[in-house]
C-alpha cells in the first residue's frame, strides 16, 4: 500500500500544473463550508442566546390553549395554582434546569397623566426572572436594577413608550387593567428603568413585581401565565423538554388532555425560521462542496488516464494485475482530496484565529454591539474532511476501472 501510495504521489507531481489547480479547487471548497459553518454557527448561536438569555427562557410552559391565543394574553388561560405546583415540582427535579421563573402576562393602559397607550406587562419575581433570564437586566438602558431587577411599586417601562412620552426614571405613571371578572383597577407605579427591546424597536413589554401584577388584576390566587425555564445548555432542550412533558403529563382536563404544555424556544420565537434557514444553507453548501469535488477529480483522473494509456499498457503487460492499476487511481484520486482539505482546513483554521483576534462587530436590538466568536468543532472538520476524501475516491472509480479493464496490446499501439 505505501508503494503505492509513492507511485500515486510522483505521478501527481509530474503533472503539477493540473494537480495545483484541482487542489486549489478543493481547497476553496473546504474553506468556503468550513468558515460558512463557524461564522453561521457563531451568528446564530449569539442570537439565540440573546433571545433565550434574555427573554423567552429555553422552554416555557403554559395551560393548554394559552400559546394559541397569547397576542389576546387572556387570563382565563392561566395556570391555576394546583397546575403550578406540578409544574414546580417537576422542574425541581429535572437535572438540566437551573433556574426557571414563574410569570404574570397582561394587558395595560399605560399613562403619565396626560398621555395614553397600551402596554404589555410581566409580572415577575425579580430575583427568579434574573437567574432565569441573565440577559434581562443588561436591557436597562436607563435607571438602575434593584433585586436582580426591580422593586415593589415600581415599572420597568419599554424604550418605544417611554421615549415616545418623555419618560424618565423616578416619573410617575399610572396603570390601568381589566381584571377576569370584567372590573377595572389602577395603580399608581414609579418608572425604576428603561427597557430596551432585545429584538429591536417596536417591543411594547414591561414588568412589574408579580406581587403588584396580582394586586393589579385583584387575583386572591398564585395563578401564573407561563414558567420560563432556564437549562444548562440549550442541547439540552429535546431531552428536557420530553422529560418535562412525561412529569405533568398527569395532571389532565376532564377531556383527558394534559392540562400543561411544554414549549421550547424555538415554538415561540419567528426567528427559530430564520434559524432553520441557517441549517437549510449550510446543507446547501455541503451539496456544493461534493459537487466541486466530484468535478474537478473526475476531470483530472479521466484526462490522467487518458495521457497515460500507453503507460498502462506497458504495466498491465509486464504482469501488473488489474487490481493495482484500479488501486493506483484511486490513491491518486484520494491524495488529491486528502491535500486539498488538510492545506483547506489548516487555511479555516488560521481565518477562524484572525477572526477572533480581529472580531467582527455588529448591531443587534438598540445599538446593542454584538461579536462574533467563530469555532470550529473537531466534529465537523472531521466530517467535511471524510465527505471530500470519499467524494475523491468515487470520483476516481470510473477512471480507474477503465484503466484496469484496459486491453494492454490496444493500449500499446494508441498514439
Amino acid at each position: 500500500m505505501a508503494k503505492i501510495l509513492s507511485l500515486a504521489a510522483r505521478n501527481l507531481a509530474r503533472y503539477w500544473r493540473r494537480t495545483l489547480l484541482t487542489s486549489g479547487l478543493i481547497i476553496l471548497g473546504v474553506v468556503a463550508v468550513l468558515l460558512f459553518i463557524a461564522v453561521s454557527g457563531s451568528f446564530k448561536g449569539l442570537i439565540v442566546g440573546q433571545i433565550t438569555d434574555s427573554m423567552l427562557g429555553h422552554l416555557q410552559l403554559h395551560r393548554r390553549g394559552y400559546v394559541a391565543s397569547i397576542d389576546n394574553l387572556p387570563l382565563n388561560l392561566n395556570m391555576k395554582p394546583a397546575a403550578v405546583a406540578v409544574a414546580e415540582k417537576a422542574l425541581g427535579a429535572d437535572p438540566a434546569v437551573v433556574a426557571w421563573s414563574p410569570r404574570l402576562k397582561f394587558g395595560a393602559m399605560f399613562s403619565n397623566f396626560t398621555e395614553t397607550t397600551s402596554i404589555r406587562l410581566n409580572g415577575v419575581l425579580p430575583e427568579r426572572e434574573a437567574a432565569a433570564m441573565p440577559m434581562l437586566a443588561k436591557r436597562v438602558v436607563q435607571g438602575s436594577v434593584a433585586n436582580g431587577l426591580l422593586e415593589r411599586g415600581k415599572v420597568l417601562v419599554p424604550e418605544i413608550i417611554a421615549r415616545g412620552m418623555k419618560l424618565k426614571p423616578g416619573d410617575t405613571v399610572v396603570l390601568v387593567a381589566t381584571n377576569l371578572d370584567g372590573s377595572v383597577n389602577g395603580q399608581n407605579f414609579v418608572v425604576q428603568g428603561v427597557l430596551g427591546d432585545v429584538t429591536g424597536p417596536g417591543g411594547r413589554d414591561g414588568y412589574v413585581h408579580l406581587e403588584d401584577a396580582r394586586a393589579l388584576l385583584r387575583m386572591t390566587e398564585g395563578e401564573v401565565s407561563e414558567i420560563a425555564v432556564r437549562l444548562k445548555g440549550l442541547g439540552m432542550l429535546p431531552a428536557a423538554k420530553a422529560r418535562l412533558e412525561a412529569a405533568v403529563a398527569g395532571l389532565r382536563n376532564p377531556q383527558g388532555e394534559s392540562v400543561l404544555q411544554v414549549h421550547g424556544w424555538d415554538q415561540l420565537s419567528p426567528f427559530a425560521n430564520i434559524a432553520r434557514i441557517i441549517d437549510l444553507l449550510d446543507v446547501f453548501i455541503r451539496v456544493m462542496l461534493v459537487g466541486i469535488v466530484l468535478i474537478a477529480v473526475m476531470n483530472v483522473m479521466i484526462m490522467a488516464v487518458y495521457e497515460r494509456i500507453r503507460e498502462i499498457g506497458m504495466i498491465s503487460a509486464i504482469g501488473t494485475p488489474p487490481r493495482r492499476i484500479l488501486a493506483l487511481f484511486l490513491a491518486e484520486g484520494a491524495l488529491l482530496g486528502a491535500a486539498g482539505t488538510a492545506i483547506g482546513v489548516a487555511l479555516s483554521f488560521a481565518v477562524v484565529y484572525a477572526l477572533n483576534v480581529w472580531p467582527v462587530h455588529f448591531t443587534f436590538g438598540r445599538d446593542q454591539q454584538l461579536v462574533l466568536a467563530p469555532a470550529l468543532a473537531a466534529g465537523e472538520v472531521v466530517l467535511i474532511g471524510a465527505i471530500v476524501v470519499v467524494i475523491a475516491i468515487l470520483a476516481s472509480l470510473q477512471p480507474a476501472w477503465k484503466a484496469a479493464r484496459m486491453d494492454p496490446i490496444t493500449a500499446l499501439r494508441h498514439v
